[in-house]
């Protein structure tokens, strides 16, 4: 914006705009609050809303007396802005900051359709011939008399048709000369913005790329230990034939293993796809990021599950040791019983020869 032009009322808010594919959700354009101006252009009659974050201009909307704002909620306006072919919507702190920026609106709003009628007024009042319109044309030919001796007054319609012509002509120039400048500097604005989040997609691209690749690298390798882990399970759980609960509750683990790992892979796979795009909303970020943490956490209870299982094999094993002692143990006793019982046979038998 020129030095021509003068701030006439100022106010902080958080800056949205609408998404551009969707038309319904806003992206943030900053993370901040931001400074939100109504400036006036006394050379042209103009009012415009600014609003400059960093060096680049997140609004510049020049006001006109078709545009409505309106509050959606008790903290937050939006209004529609067909010649930058967008909607600005502003967070106030507070409700008391959005009435009094809605007040002001209304008044630019109204200084704004004042300025354009009496631009018009005084372009007709420079060229006397506009003040013909297009529904004025007299018809052809006219004779007046204003008394005896006067000459009649001729005026064909093709003439009263010219003017008018004419009349439109300058208008449509007066006012295409404003929209155009408008309009240049809007585009100019939207150029440099655009370009300003492209530069920043791209470094943010290349600084995710090794962090991506990092955490690609330990998902292969946790991946890895699992499997491991799931043979090993698979191969203790084969030779131990006493446990059938065991076995289901490892075919079971087993699956949901197998699921985790299919849905890793998924994921890497989509890490691998989307690394070299760019993030378009602090939104998708975030929604990776507890993607992300969801994993691990599912990974954490896996691993308590398999570190349960292993106990559980553990139990069972010395539980079957145990048992097979007890088995020695009355194996022995019957041995010795058995020796007894012979022995005693041997004594009976040398009673009956006797």
């Amino acid at each position: 914006f020129s030095c021509r032009e003068q701030p006439i009322f100022s106010t902080r808010a958080h800056v949205f705009q609408i998404d551009p594919a969707t038309k319904r959700n806003w992206i943030p354009a900053s993370k901040h609050a931001l400074t939100v101006s109504y400036f006036y252009d006394a050379t042209r009659n103009v009012y415009r809303i600014i609003s400059v974050g960093g060096t680049k201009a997140i609004i510049n909307s020049t006001i006109t007396p078709n545009m409505t704002f309106t509050k959606t909620s008790q903290k937050f306006g939006q209004w529609a802005d067909s010649r930058a072919n967008t909607v600005y919507g502003l967070g106030f702190a507070s409700e008391q900051h959005l009435s009094q920026f809605a007040e002001k609106f209304q008044e630019v709003k109204e200084a704004a359709r004042l300025a354009r009628e009496k631009s018009q007024d005084k372009t007709e009042l420079t060229n006397p011939a506009l003040n013909i319109t297009s529904h004025q044309v007299l018809p052809s030919p006219i004779i007046s008399s204003n008394g005896p001796g006067e000459d009649k007054l001729f005026r064909s319609q093709s003439a009263d048709v010219e003017i008018t012509t004419e009349k439109e002509r300058l208008k449509k120039m007066l006012s295409e000369g404003s929209v155009s400048e408008v309009q240049w500097e809007a585009e100019f604005f939207s150029l440099q913005d655009n370009n300003n989040k492209l530069v920043a997609a791209l470094h943010e691209a290349n600084a995710n790329v090794d962090q991506w690749k990092k955490q690609l690298a330990a998902y292969q390798e946790e991946t890895e230990t699992l499997r491991q882990r799931v043979a090993e399970l698979e191969s203790q759980g084969a030779h131990d034939s006493s446990s059938e609960n065991n076995k289901e509750e490892l075919s079971q683990t087993l699956e949901e293993l197998e699921l985790l790992i299919k849905a890793k892979d998924e994921e890497i796979q989509m890490l691998k796809s989307q690394k070299c795009g760019r993030w378009e909303a602090e939104g998708e970020r975030e929604e990776m990021l507890q993607k992300l943490q969801e994993l691990e956490a599912r990974n954490a209870e896996l691993e308590r599950r398999l570190h349960l299982a292993e106990q559980t094999l553990a139990e069972t094993l010395a539980e079957r040791e145990k048992i097979q002692n007890e088995v020695t143990k009355v194996a022995e006793i019957m041995d010795v019983k058995i020796f007894e019982l012979s022995e005693i046979r041997q004594g009976l038998a040398k009673l009956v020869e006797n």
